[in-house]
């Protein structure tokens, strides 16, 4: 199986099943001497585990990350840092009934198609359950943006047709984590809440985005033509999990306006060059201009639902199938720490490939 290595100069490759005896990774490229918080790795972790609230899934994972190698004495020594997360609450039985079932909208045929065979117990490889090394890996791409004072955040801005209509910069990004389904708009959070909370009890999912900011790029990161770093966000964040969307900037709705109306307009102020208006989301030609960079992640209602579907079985008989088990009615609370992890690889990933643009 291709695909299971994303970067250029800072890489992670990811290993595991959702069902398996754990999932980890591998990630190489990270200067030697960066101290590591664990615990903060821990923190964000946390973040996306299962089983925090009452609108997420009921599976119970502590999401523990043992450290293998590349770390001495709380820093980094430059060889790859491998690690890995025992699965430890996975209930395998409650997906024997899938072993011979298409579920609409899964992977399941895909997978079964392309390889022969397929892991039917929590979706194996093609499970959501992944992305907690990314989560590992995109904490230890934050400490190391730290020192450049580069912060990110993300929230949820929309979930169905609830929408935040407060732009990112009349919120407090700090209060993301304050609200259950981490959206820092409080009358819209208890909105979605309670709409998430219907969408389960009646056996349904429900789909929405989230909104990343990342503040204090430095001017010069992208790499034309064809690793651009609008390009490059766009790569991870349709990577993750059920994502069906990315825009940048002013993204779909540039289409409606004139060029005389979105141009951002250069001006100096302290010696500094910046835009009047920052339509283009940070990014000019591919490359950060510094002005703040902020995109948008449209993550589609997760497939497995409570509720009765027409498919297939692996015969190609058709049958009535409805699923059970452990699932989140809406994914994005848990994918915001993700939509940040993948943010922090692309823009780390670039500030290293940077160090050698010029003399």
């Amino acid at each position: 199986m291709a695909g299971n290595t994303f970067g250029h100069i800072l890489q992670l490759t990811t290993f595991g099943e959702s069902h398996g005896p754990a999932i980890g990774g591998i990630l190489t490229g990270l200067p030697a001497g960066l101290v590591i918080d664990q615990k903060k790795v821990q923190k964000e972790l946390g973040r996306r585990k299962p089983g925090q609230s009452i609108i997420t899934t009921d599976r119970k994972e502590e999401d523990q990350v043992e450290f293998l190698s590349g770390i001495f004495n709380e820093k980094s020594t430059g060889v790859p840092i491998g690690f890995m997360i025992k699965n430890k609450d996975h209930k395998s039985a409650d997906y024997d009934e899938l072993k011979n079932i298409f579920r609409p909208s899964h992977a399941d045929y895909t997978y079964q198609e392309k390889y022969g065979n397929r892991d039917h117990r929590g979706s194996g490889r093609a499970s959501a359950r992944e992305t907690a090394c990314r989560v590992v890996a995109g904490a230890i791409a934050k400490q190391y943006l730290e020192k450049q004072s580069i912060n990110i955040y993300a929230y949820v801005s929309q979930v169905a047709n609830i929408k935040v209509k407060k732009t990112y910069q009349e919120l407090d990004l700090t209060k993301v984590d304050d609200s259950m389904v981490r959206c820092p708009d409080t009358e819209v959070s208890d909105q979605m809440i309670e709409l998430i909370k219907a969408a389960k009890e009646d056996g349904d999912s429900l789909g929405g985005i989230i909104t990343c900011v990342i503040q204090n790029v430095p001017v010069g990161l992208g790499e034309p033509v064809f690793n651009k770093l609008h390009a490059d966000l766009g790569h991870a964040m349709l990577g993750i999990n059920a994502v069906k969307g990315f825009e940048i900037g002013l993204g779909f709705e540039e289409v409606t306006k004139k060029g005389s109306e979105v141009n951002d307009e250069f001006y100096e102020k302290d010696g500094k060059v910046l835009t009047r208006s920052n339509y283009s989301g940070g990014i000019q030609g591919g490359i950060s201009n510094g002005m703040d960079i902020y995109f948008r992640v449209a993550f589609k209602p997760i497939s497995t639902i409570k509720k009765t579907q027409r498919t297939l079985s692996t015969d190609h008989d058709s049958i009535l199938f409805e699923a059970e088990g452990r699932h989140d009615p809406c994914v994005l609370p848990r994918a915001v720490p993700i939509v940040e992890a993948m943010a922090a690889l692309v823009i780390a990933d670039h500030s290293l490939i940077n160090l050698g643009s010029k003399i």
